[in-house]
């Protein structure tokens, strides 16, 4: 974001806040460069030990906020993975939380003014959404055998229908892990961008600044509800997949 002042005109770079860089200086980016991805990743990660290891670890009767917060973050994980995954399901149950309260804290983290935003990478996004693909493709293999591939058969559709069927949904199950990431990622990204927009014009109109200000406003409060949605979204799919797996022919 920055105004041209040799030919007076409005520059704005909104996708300036998504670029990698190196923690400690320097250009090259290796995979074990410290960068601004992998720092706030773990600031996400101590967040996460904060509230449901250091907060829960009392286990008073009467809870502090910071018990509260984990016990009701705990129910309402445990509900979701209950009710979509089935009893069957929730054994699995610590994996999906510890995905929501990650994506929460990341998607939270960067709503900080000047922090950077882990889950507007496809390549975070990826990596946990290949991460459920693998897990509940392996699991439903091992738990079904050959019966898992009943989930591309639907035998309530005409005979002559379920070949066609059929390919259209293994074509399906293998765009899952392109959609569950793409999800996320664009949505953080896209708030973040057009928060960027907004403050571009609000620095050169100045006191005049009104309708960008507002608009900022209005947008960050939006991305306050998005970044808790797109948490929600990826682990009630993960759990339509879980069910999936554990329940081929349901």
């Amino acid at each position: 974001m920055a105004s041209d002042q040799a030919t007076g005109g409005l520059q704005i770079h909104p996708m300036d806040q998504f670029i990698v860089k190196p923690l400690f200086g320097g250009d090259a980016i290796h995979w074990y460069t410290p960068t601004n991805v992998t720092l706030w990743m773990a600031l996400a990660v101590v967040c996460v030990v904060l509230l449901l290891v250091i907060g829960t670890r009392g286990r008073a009767l009467v809870p502090s906020r910071v018990q509260s917060i984990a016990e009701l973050a705990y129910g309402f994980v445990y509900k979701m993975v209950e009710d979509v995954s089935g009893k069957d399901g929730v054994k699995y149950f610590p994996y999906i939380m510890t995905l929501f309260i990650f994506i929460v804290f990341a998607n939270f983290l960067g709503l900080i003014p000047m922090a950077f935003t882990t889950t507007s990478h496809i390549a975070v996004t990826a990596t946990m959404a290949l991460a459920v693909f693998f897990f509940v493709t392996i699991l439903g293999v091992v738990k079904n055998g050959i019966g898992f591939l009943s989930l591309f058969w639907i035998s309530a559709a005409p005979l002559v229908l379920r070949p066609i069927l059929a390919i259209i949904e293994i074509i399906s199950y293998f765009v899952r892990p392109v959609s569950h990431s793409i999800r996320l990622a664009g949505n953080m990204m896209a708030g973040h961008a057009v928060i960027k927009v907004f403050a571009g014009f609000a620095g050169v109109l100045g006191v005049g600044a009104v309708f960008p200000l507002a608009a900022i406003t209005a947008v960050y409060a939006l991305e306050v509800l998005v970044s808790f949605i797109q948490a929600y979204v990826f682990a009630i799919l993960t759990c339509v997949y879980l069910r999936d797996a554990l329940h081929p022919n349901h």
